[in-house]
């Protein structure tokens, strides 16, 4: 009954479309435009100028973009963007005692749960606060690259 069952019922032969529509669960690939607060406008505008700074540190910087936020990575994720409605607020992947912030930008995280990597978050929301924002995120990449070693040297 089985091979008679198999005979008269062919399964049918999905398209590419649907094959990658089903892909399992784990296996999906998100872009910029799946993060509605990325829609051209000032927030995306700032994440551009974030993107091309962070990008422009080191040839092996890459940047993943996953279903909460945006990764940018060396081994290992260094800063991770989480856009929102008004800003982008960045976790750096580093202790909070290490971070130099002279201008007090940077919030210790430590004990609080969030998307991203990291005990030190700062946030972005304006243009202006780059290249503030800007060192405190090379700390993190410098760390996470090698470039200073795990006592801060």
């Amino acid at each position: 009954m089985a091979e008679w069952a198999l005979r008269m019922w062919v399964r049918p032969e999905p398209t590419p479309g649907v094959r990658t529509a089903s892909k399992p669960k784990g296996a999906a690939s998100y872009t910029l435009d799946d993060h509605p607060q990325l829609r051209p406008g000032a927030v995306r505008d700032l994440f551009e100028a974030l993107r091309k700074e962070v990008l422009g540190l080191d040839p092996c910087v890459t940047e993943e973009v996953l279903k909460l936020y945006v990764a940018y990575k060396v081994e290992t994720n260094f800063v991770d963007v989480v856009p929102q409605k008004n800003q982008l607020r960045l976790s750096l992947n580093l202790p909070f005692a290490e971070i130099e912030d002279p201008k007090g930008l940077c919030k210790d995280v430590s004990n609080v749960g969030r998307w991203g990597n990291g005990d030190v978050v700062v946030r972005l929301a304006k243009v202006e606060q780059l290249p503030d924002v800007m060192a405190l995120v090379r700390q993190a990449f410098d760390r996470r690259s090698g470039s200073v070693n795990e006592t801060g040297h």
